[in-house]
Formats: structure tokens, sequence, C-alpha cells
């Protein structure tokens, strides 16, 4: 097991999405350090209890949660189990999403609003079944993942990107409004992470992708682990209301 973290020692973390791609490798690094980690998860059961059975078997501690983010009441139950089992939730790096590939003429209002309901609204339930807490206890640092498909024109990407530039435009706004509570709001923009996701998109696209990515290749998820954890440590304690790219050099701010 990695040495402790006293920023992240006794502290409760709650990581939606986190029994598989970045949200796995967040949970994983994130308990190596002495946080009691919350893994959320909707549907497969048995890819979460693995995460929380590789944690434990490291000598963490952690907790499957069940619960769909995009549903108010279900957002609010994962927060209720998670504050059941380890107490107040200190920390949350929201990971859950979901990614359509189609053209912009074939988007219907169906994927719009699935899509929506997820990324967006699942953002909104989930920081706000939580941010109350924070505020009272004057603590809180929340980490949300966003996209590059948020910074520039993605045809095929219409209702992704645009649920994933409101997360941009939620960080800052809920960051603004909290710091004085010395609560911590900031977002990371990835690039193409080797994930269940990315292969929403074709072998013609990830070819595409990595041959326009300066670094020449797809990130791994172990490498969003470490951007999250800096953002939720105190080695980050003058940032917030930021967006961190991660892309390879794919995307620049500006540009």
């Amino acid at each position: 097991m990695a040495d402790r973290d006293p920023v992240f020692s006794d502290r409760t973390i709650l990581i939606t999405g986190g029994s598989r791609g970045i949200g796995k490798a967040a949970s994983l690094r994130l308990a190596s350090e002495g946080a009691r980690v919350a893994v959320n998860y909707v549907s497969d059961e048995s890819k979460a209890q693995a995460t929380v059975a590789e944690i434990e078997s490291n000598g963490g501690v952690a907790l499957a949660v069940q619960g769909n983010v995009a549903i108010p009441q279900e957002a609010a139950s994962i927060a209720l189990k998670t504050r059941d089992a380890f107490g107040p939730v200190d920390m949350l790096v929201h990971s859950a999403g979901i990614s359509i590939v189609e053209h912009a003429t074939d988007v219907t209002w169906e994927t719009w609003r699935k899509t929506m309901d997820v990324n967006l609204d699942g953002t909104f339930n989930m920081v706000y079944a939580l941010k109350d807490e924070m505020i009272g206890r004057e603590f809180g640092r929340i980490v949300l993942i966003s996209s590059i498909a948020a910074l520039r024109e993605r045809e095929n990407q219409v209702h992704y990107s645009a649920s994933k530039a409101a997360v941009i435009a939620m960080t800052r706004c809920m960051a603004q409004g909290w710091a004085k509570h010395n609560l911590r709001v900031n977002c990371i923009c990835p690039g193409l992470i080797e994930t269940d996701m990315a292969y929403t998109l074709s072998p013609e696209a990830h070819e595409m992708i990595v041959n326009a990515t300066p670094m020449g290749r797809k990130g791994q998820p172990d490498e969003i682990a470490s951007v999250i954890r800096f953002l939720l440590s105190d080695e980050s304690s003058f940032m917030t209301g930021q967006t961190v790219v991660a892309s390879g050099g794919r995307v620049m701010i500006p540009g």
C-alpha cells in the first residue's frame, strides 16, 4: 500500500462511476492514500464489488453504493448510504457519464434527453445532494469530469459536447458561490482515455485522434486519477473554478 497522504487519511470520498475507467482508477488511488471510498455504480454490482475487494486486499476501506445519479432521489440515497457508512462526505469525484455517438443530423430528443439526464442533471443531482453538508462543515472538495469535447466542435457528439460544456460552466459558478465556505470545485477535461466509454468511437476515430495527439497515444485512467488526486489535495489549495485539460496536447487552452 502507498504511503498514506495526511490530506486523505480519515477522509470520506464518494466517487460516482467508481467501478470502471477513470472512476475506478481514482477509487484505487485515493483509497491507497488512506481515504474511505464509496464506489458508486448503476447496475454492474460485480464490477463494483471487485473494485471494493481490490481496495480491501491492499489494506484500504471501501463500500459499493448502488444508485443512478440521473434520478434526484437516488443521488440523495447514494449520499445518505455513504454518510451512514463512513460519516460526512468530505470530497466528491463525479465521474459517472455516458456517451452516445451520432451525427448532428441524427440526434433525437430521446438521445439528447438521455445524455443530459446523466451527464448534466446527474452532475447537479450529486453535487446538490452533498453541498449543504460541505458548506455547513466549512470544508469540501469536488472534482467533476468534463471532456475536451466541451472545448471543440464535435459534429458526432452534439449532446455529449453540450452536456460537458455545461459541466464547465457549473464548475465556475459553484466555485465562485461556495469559495467563502472553503469548498473548492474544479473540473478535468480528459482527451481520449483507454476506457470502455472510449469504444463508443470507431477504430477509425481512435486512429484519427491518436494521430492528432502531439504525444501520439491514448491516455490511461491512472493518469487522470493523478490529476484528480492533485485537485483534491492541498497541493492545489489556491485553485477553484478551474478547467484542467489532460489530453496529450490534443486540445490546449486558449486555442
